[in-house]
């Protein structure tokens, strides 16, 4: 397997070579479309094929008693191709640009009892097949199944013998492509004896037509046939579902909180004499014990250097997902165009490795850590250790069973180099200008020696219960939309709708903002001052029940099944959990520390 012509050397050319790795001469907002001339051959590729019900589940075509060329040519294929488990190989079909060709003889098949054996174990499994001509995707079943009664019960198996391609031009280039066996009967493979061989005439028939249609993006959106579902449309229930929450959430803090904060400070900031004239007794000193903790609400907590690591690594996902979300809004991914999201994410995840060395260090500094060098290694690794790890391990299960998900050493290598000559130094650039630029922490009240002792807590503040409200309440501010995410992800939708995507990114963003200033106030009422990993849990344990979520969606929401799908499901989907906690505990972490400032900032103190 090649992938496209990387330069040799790559020092000084990290940048560069990024681009390149986006596919930038062909990239994914460039349509690729090549003109062609009447008569001029259009080279058809093979792809792949798989159980329908398991997406990340493909093979390479030709591992099926197909007909294949005596030498196989692949085609060379960007990054974001390869990590899509795309393996193009050159077939035997020739196709000439506006020129019909009916029933032509691709080759004749001699076929063992164990490859149709393994051709009916895969038509069983639902296989389908994909095949590529000029960057347009054309799927079609490889064989028919049929079930019908209960006594007698019959079960046909047939195989597809014959294909008709439909292909659609406009001037000089081809808009459209599809393949059926619309009028086609399949050639039975029931009843063979195991010493048996099946004689085989494999067939094809190529239709040209002119459309109207100028360009790929103007057809329909799920206007190829029907194989795959169409396009989701806009859900209303799960926008109104997430605006009624923020509505909801954004006013408890706003009224119900803030009023009670007022009267605090109005009680708080009262002097002696004041405060002796009774006016105490109109609050409850249990709901008002923020201020008694004054002395220890900044004290630093332990573990600092993983709490800056977790800080910084969730800011630079934070930048990672809103980049992608927005270069989609500006129509800068392909739907033509194979793994250009993944692409894009290695890129960006590349750049933005200076966020979390900035941030990690930056706030490490100010909080009085010591070992900056252990802390810029804990943030390098704090996310690409358990990549790596749930990587090595689904890769592992693809390569034992031969699946093209497995990415050739090639490739494994070139990711590896481009960790660790552009995203790792990057993290130590930022790493040593976040060292620079920090600033004292400059905390609103001075820290006493000894640590007061914190009272007894009822259970309702206990950190468990903290997590499950910080956490359930975000997720159920994206539950509706989560579905559509993993059915895209995990099945067979398009997902286009990028503007509402945004909108609901911004809402989970500001419900766990929110959220957390109301547990942290409700934690430091109650005298217990240890705030900083307390924020940090209670919102990040959002990905608990995404985590939690997946395992709901993978028993009843889908017919994925096999160990190759479960394996990388439930790895992807752990992972996929752990960045939101990263992400969402950094959100809570600054929101509850812009709070804490806020109230102590307006307390004058004796």
């Amino acid at each position: 397997m090649t992938v496209l012509g990387y330069p040799r050397s790559w020092s000084c050319h990290c940048l560069p070579v990024l681009i390149l790795l986006l596919g930038i001469g062909h990239g994914p907002w460039v349509e690729g479309v090549t003109h062609y001339k009447p008569g001029d051959p259009v080279i058809l590729y093979v792809n792949k094929v798989g159980p329908y019900h398991n997406p990340q589940e493909t093979y390479h075509y030709y591992q099926l008693p197909v007909c294949c060329p005596e030498k196989i040519r692949h085609k060379s294929l960007s990054l974001g191709e390869v990590l899509d488990g795309d393996r193009m190989a050159e077939s035997l079909y020739e196709i000439r640009f506006r020129e019909n060709v009916e029933k032509r003889i691709l080759c004749h098949k001699q076929l063992s009892s164990a490859q149709v054996e393994q051709l009916r174990q895969a038509i069983e499994e639902l296989y389908y097949f994909e095949f590529v001509v000029d960057d347009l995707p054309i799927r079609g079943f490889v064989g028919y199944m049929e079930e019908s009664g209960f006594l007698p019960h019959s079960h046909k198996i047939g195989l597809w013998t014959h294909l008709d391609f439909h292909l659609e031009f406009h001037g000089d280039r081809i808009i459209f492509a599809n393949v059926s066996v619309r009028d086609v009967k399949p050639h039975s493979l029931d009843g063979l004896r195991s010493d048996e061989l099946l004689g085989l005439t494999h067939t094809y028939s190529v239709r040209w037509s002119e459309t109207s249609v100028e360009h790929r993006s103007d057809r329909r959106r799920g206007d190829d046939g029907g194989f795959f579902p169409r396009t989701l449309e806009i859900h209303w229930l799960s926008i109104i579902n997430s605006m009624v929450l923020v509505f909801l959430l954004v006013g408890f803090v706003a009224v119900i909180l803030m009023r009670v904060l007022r009267n605090d400070l109005a009680r708080y900031n009262l002097d002696e004499e004041t405060s002796s004239g009774g006016s105490s007794d109109d609050f409850d000193q249990g709901d008002n014990g923020w201020k008694i903790i004054h002395t220890d609400v900044f004290r630093f907590p332990p573990y600092r250097g993983l709490l800056c690591a977790v800080l910084g690594v969730g800011a630079q996902f934070l930048a990672l997902g809103t980049g992608i979300i927005v270069m989609a809004l500006l129509g800068m991914f392909n739907v033509h165009r194979h793994g250009a999201i993944n692409s894009a994410a290695i890129l960006l995840y590349a750049l933005t490795c200076c966020i979390s060395g900035y941030v990690s260090s930056h706030f490490y500094r100010q909080i009085g850590g010591e070992r900056w060098v252990w802390n810029i290694i804990l943030t390098t690794s704090l996310f690409s250790v358990p990549f790596f790890l749930t990587w090595s391990v689904v890769n592992s299960v693809h390569w034992a069973n031969g699946s093209t998900q497995a990415l050739p050493a090639t490739t494994i290598l070139l990711l590896l180099t481009v960790w660790l000559l552009v995203g790792f130094p990057l993290t130590v650039i930022g790493g040593i200008f976040g060292k620079n630029n920090a600033s004292p922490f400059d905390a609103p009240c001075r820290t006493k020696n000894i640590a007061r002792e914190i009272p007894p807590q009822p259970w309702y503040k206990s950190t468990v219960i903290h997590m499950t409200v910080g956490g359930f309440l975000p997720f159920s501010a994206i539950s509706v939309e989560l579905y559509y995410i993993f059915a895209t992800v995990w099945g067979r939708e398009q997902y286009t709708l990028y503007g509402i995507l945004f909108f609901v990114f911004a809402i989970l963003l500001s419900v766990g903002a929110c959220i957390s200033i109301a547990l942290t106030y409700f934690q430091l009422s109650g005298e217990d001052y240890r705030w900083w990993w307390r924020s940090v849990l209670s919102v990040g344990s959002t990905g608990l029940f995404i985590f939690l979520y997946s395992v709901f969606y993978y028993a009843r929401r889908s017919n994925m099944s096999g160990a190759v799908q479960t394996v990388e499901f439930f790895g992807y989907s752990l992972l996929t959990g752990y960045v939101f906690f990263l992400m969402l505990g950094t959100i809570s972490f600054f929101s509850s520390l812009k709070f804490i400032r806020y109230i102590y900032v307006n307390l004058k103190m004796d």
